[in-house]
């Protein structure tokens, strides 16, 4: 189970990463002011559409490389990773934190980095692991 604080960690240790608040005064993690993951509560349209499903914690939004990769990662953990109507056709997963381990984690939010960091930015970063 991951927490609040276990993103921002993960999320801060990136390359020029900042939290910064988003528009509604949310936490938002960015490379270069563009967003790669920020904290998504359920709205009532997205708790109405999951139903039972719907996550009771903290919901995570990251940037996937495509809809294909979100795809790839809802079908594979579906205790984890969900998409609602409001994200058809944006390339972004939701995360239910309660559900995904810390080491996980930080896979998650090092590929929703990448998708935004400048691609020297991302090459120098993986290339000193």
């Amino acid at each position: 189970m991951a927490t609040w604080d276990d993103v921002a960690r993960l999320a801060l240790a990136l390359p020029e990463a900042t939290e910064d608040p988003s528009h509604a005064a949310t936490r938002s993690w960015r490379v270069r002011d563009k967003a790669f993951a920020w904290e998504r509560p359920l709205r009532r349209a997205d708790v109405a559409e999951l139903g039972d499903a719907a996550p009771s914690g903290p919901v995570l939004a990251v940037r996937v490389p495509d809809i294909g990769a979100r795809a790839a990662l809802v079908a594979d953990s579906p205790s984890v990773y969900f998409a609602t109507a409001h994200f058809a056709g944006y390339p972004a997963v939701l995360v239910w934190l309660d559900e995904i381990g810390v080491d996980e984690l930080a896979e998650v939010l090092d590929e929703a980095w990448a998708c935004r960091a400048p691609r020297r930015l991302v090459a120098e970063h993986r290339a000193g692991r």
